[in-house]
């Protein structure tokens, strides 16, 4: 497993025990590559400058989300629980069955969720829509997938989505989905063959310093394969500088809770960290 920071001035980092080895190489390039692990494997060969971490402001206010030209998708529906909160919040419209559905057909939801100019690191802001008045964020592990459609790394995604538009109408996906400051990814890409089922997923929202959400699950929880999801987005589709997907949540907050400006949303995966935003 190897952990990989994209810094503000454009380099890419691999992050050892107390220390950052930099790497000359684009995620363009990552991705495109045939074997990304062996390509990464020889671009660490050839880097030689390592810099301590005391000699960098790493972390708290200096690294981008680790994407190049990739686009970011999402799926739904994907865990029991957001089955269950999809068909709560469009109830009045009657949409609600077709989450129940989803949820048990073949075909997965599948949806586009944004560019990578659009894309929020760790410690920037996200935002809630305007014209929303229930909003919420959603933890979701991230698949890196290469341009031939193959699984080769991980990240975390803050899939920020507004429940009352998609409620009104499910047509309203897009717009509850897609707008400025609505989707983060980061703080790192872990390249890795696998991950384990056990891991944890957890998300925490802090308001005015008091904790006012907390929730986990567990990759086991959801409903399909990570290379059945990958198969599906890349059926008659191309991705020349490979993709990112979001894999769906397992935890979402009540229907009496919505997010504030000012609030802070940490979202922890084991093995890859915590990614940390907050509420413009």
């Amino acid at each position: 497993m190897i952990k990989l920071f994209r810094n503000q001035d454009d380099y890419i980092a691999q992050k050892l025990d107390a220390a950052f080895r930099l790497i000359d190489f684009s995620f363009d390039e990552l991705f495109q590559s045939a074997e990304p692990a062996s390509f990464l494997e020889e671009q660490i060969v050839r880097s030689s400058e390592v810099v301590p971490f005391e000699e960098t402001a790493i972390l708290e206010t200096h690294w981008l989300p680790p994407i190049g030209q990739q686009e970011i998708w999402a799926a739904g529906v994907t865990y029991y629980r957001s089955r269950s909160a999809r068909m709560e919040e469009s109830e009045q419209s009657g949409g609600d069955h077709f989450y129940d559905l989803v949820y048990e057909a073949p075909r997965p939801e599948l949806f586009f969720k944004a560019t990578a100019a659009r894309a929020r690191g760790h410690l920037a802001p996200v935002r809630t829509r305007q014209d929303s008045d229930w909003d919420v964020p959603e933890p979701e592990l991230t698949l890196a997938l290469n341009s031939a459609g193959n699984i080769f790394g991980y990240t975390i995604g803050n899939d920020m989505s507004s429940r009352s538009i998609e409620g009104e109408n499910p047509l309203y996906l897009p717009q509850a989905k897609i707008y400025r400051g609505s989707c983060a990814i980061g703080p790192c890409l872990l390249v890795a063959d696998s991950i384990q089922s056990d891991t944890r997923i957890a998300i925490t929202i802090e308001r005015n310093k008091q904790q006012v959400f907390s929730g986990e699950t567990k990759v086991s929880q959801i409903k399909r394969e990570f290379s059945e999801l990958a198969e599906y987005l890349f059926r008659e589709n191309e991705f020349s500088s490979g993709a990112y997907l979001m894999t769906g949540t397992g935890v979402v907050p009540g229907n009496d809770f919505t997010l504030q400006s000012g609030d802070i949303i940490r979202i922890t995966i084991d093995e890859i960290g915590t990614l940390t935003n907050y509420v413009e």
